[in-house]
């Protein structure tokens, strides 16, 4: 639930965080022993909190659609609705995960090393609040400080690695874009056709 918290801080689309902590922390969490079902579950449950959470692709597309209502105003509406959403998910992962025995084996040390990662979210949304970049802008000074955290700082990914790291990001990106383009063809019908009503 937070880490898709902190990725919807960072990417704004709830298709992306379910994709990425898919990815990421479904295998972690089946070694562990935790139900397939139940990690999809509080993935798919927590992810949309990135369209709440800042910097937001909906609040942004919302700003244009409106004739010019102001972003920065927007994404701070933002921050209350989606940290309960996430404080509620949290609570109902912690009680059927209590209730179903799930512990984690591995143990964690160092939290400080998080401090420059978590700096990103500050940056960001920082960045865009006080006009210094734009929200599209603020995601590629994201990548970038990632990007240099991961090959100077943290030394957790080599130069050589790099073309492979593009590629899988490009095959990502090119199965998001197709995901968000189908449910915008989807929604666009269901409006013309009248299909709620």
């Amino acid at each position: 639930a937070v880490a898709n918290m902190l990725f919807g801080a960072i990417s704004g689309a709830g298709t992306a965080a379910a994709s990425a902590m898919g990815s990421i922390i479904g295998p972690i969490e089946e070694e562990e022993g935790y139900d397939r079902d139940f990690s999809a579950a509080a993935n798919i449950a927590t992810a949309p909190t990135g369209l709440l959470i800042p910097p937001s692709n909906v609040m942004i597309t919302y700003s244009l659609v409106s004739g010019g209502t102001s972003v920065a105003a927007l994404f701070m509406a933002g921050y209350i609705p989606g940290i309960l959403w996430g404080l509620a998910c949290m609570a109902v992962i912690f009680y059927f995960a209590k209730k179903k025995g799930y512990r984690s084996t591995k143990k964690y040390s160092n939290s400080e090393k998080a401090i420059p990662c978590l700096l990103m979210i500050v940056i960001v949304i920082g960045g865009i609040i006080s006009g210094i970049f734009t929200a599209t802008e603020g995601s590629v000074v994201a990548v970038v400080y990632s990007l240099i955290l991961s090959l100077f700082f943290y030394k957790s990914i080599k130069f050589s690695e790099l073309p492979k790291i593009f590629l899988d990001s490009a095959e990502m990106t090119g199965i998001i874009i197709f995901l968000i383009g189908v449910s915008s063809i989807m929604s666009w019908v269901m409006a013309f056709t009248g299909i709620p009503t």
